[in-house]
């Protein structure tokens, strides 16, 4: 008996190859860092918004948390090649939270309709790899460093225009690979999504 279309499944090689990947990807992404404040500015943000958008709201938030599990054990897979359990009680824990969440929303906003349209994407860019994160990473950078809330927010508004210019850069890199590779994509619920049609909307 057939299996319903649409219906979840188990995670397959080919979506533990995926989630590996893309973890490999955001902590390279975080190899690259120009140290502005308490919160460095990198490539994870970019990397995080990309995996959203090619692996949806199931697969991206796991590769996520397994970059947090290889910081935890102590590997240098964050910000300027840094890891152990006391990035968990600093300055950027409530954004590490964000980056789970806002994979999560990247990826239900990006494949929320049939194929990869630069605007959609742009927005679960905006929402996923920008909004979601600040929701969390303030809180979490004013509770750590004794700060109020409005000091940190503005504090962090230097960090915006870099943020917008990766939303770009993911916007346009996903178009690009939904272009020429559409069946990297997995859909909603983690399975996987050959297109029948490669353009872009």
């Amino acid at each position: 008996m057939g299996k319903a279309k649409g219906a979840p499944r188990r995670l397959e090689n080919r979506d533990l190859a995926r989630v590996a990947t893309f973890a490999a990807l955001i902590a390279v992404g975080g190899w690259t860092s120009v140290p502005v404040g308490p919160v460095p500015i990198t490539l994870q943000t970019f990397a995080v918004m990309l995996a959203g958008i090619v692996l949806g709201p199931c697969l991206a938030p796991l590769s996520v948390v397994v970059l947090l599990l290889l910081a935890a054990i102590g590997l240098p897979v964050l910000h300027g090649g840094a890891g152990g359990l006391a990035l968990f009680m600093g300055p950027t824990v409530g954004y590490l939270v964000g980056f789970v969440a806002g994979s999560c929303a990247c990826g239900l906003i990006a494949q929320s309709g049939g194929r990869v349209t630069p605007v959609r994407t742009f927005v679960a860019c905006l929402v996923g790899g920008v909004a979601v994160p600040y929701l969390f990473g303030i809180p979490g950078t004013a509770l750590v460093l004794g700060q109020g809330i409005p000091q940190t927010a503005l504090s962090a508004l230097v960090f915006v225009p870099g943020d917008l210019v990766k939303a770009v850069l993911a916007t346009t890199v996903a178009c690009v690979l939904w272009r020429a590779y559409p069946a990297a994509w997995s859909d909603s619920l983690g399975t996987s999504r050959v297109a029948r049609d490669g353009d872009v909307g």
